[in-house]
């Protein structure tokens, strides 16, 4: 009796959005909390934590429902496919929140990390404090920020993955 394989596109999808979904949640109780303001990390901290586990339970679940069968290439996929999906979908969210929910939250969210920076460095030179500025607001810029969240979603996608892959590939 022969299995059907199953797409690791559609398959990654999923989890995909599960970690997408994840991360906004995490980031509505922040912002809702006021940490996020404050500079919260442990949104961040937890999603680092959860993206190795999703990706790495997602691969069990694709070879257990591939016959047991698993390629590194196919484990590959699909954590690159897993972390671009989050990042969008996060990146959906994002413009949503910046353009439409709150609109003033990163000028304050800005305004608040330059006063902390000088507070906790009150004798960094203005050109330095303008340089942070700059590439503060360059990584707030919806297309730089986008992209390198995409980029660097791939990138650890495709680190746990390999690790996912090689650890459970088949050996037939």
């Amino acid at each position: 009796m022969e299995t059907e394989k199953i797409s690791t596109g559609k398959f990654a999808m999923n989890y995909g959005i599960i970690l997408g979904v994840v991360m906004i949640v995490l980031n509505v109780i922040s912002y809702v909390t006021g940490q996020a303001m404050e500079g919260a990390q442990w949104p961040s901290v937890t999603y680092y934590i959860l993206f190795p586990i999703v990706i790495m339970y997602a691969i069990s679940k694709y070879k257990k429902y591939n016959a047991n069968v698993l390629t590194v290439g196919s484990a590959i996929k699909l954590g690159v496919v897993i972390g671009v999906i989050s990042a969008i979908i996060y990146i959906l969210y994002g413009l949503l929140f910046n353009f439409v929910i709150d609109p003033e939250f990163l000028p304050q969210l800005m305004e608040v990390t330059a006063e902390k920076m000088i507070e906790g460095n009150p004798d960094m030179p203005q050109a330095q404090i303008d340089q942070s500025m700059k590439f503060m607001e360059a990584m707030f810029n919806p297309f730089i920020g986008s992209a390198f969240w995409i980029a660097m979603s791939a990138i650890f996608g495709l680190i746990w993955s390999l690790i996912g892959g090689l650890v459970m590939k088949s050996n037939s």
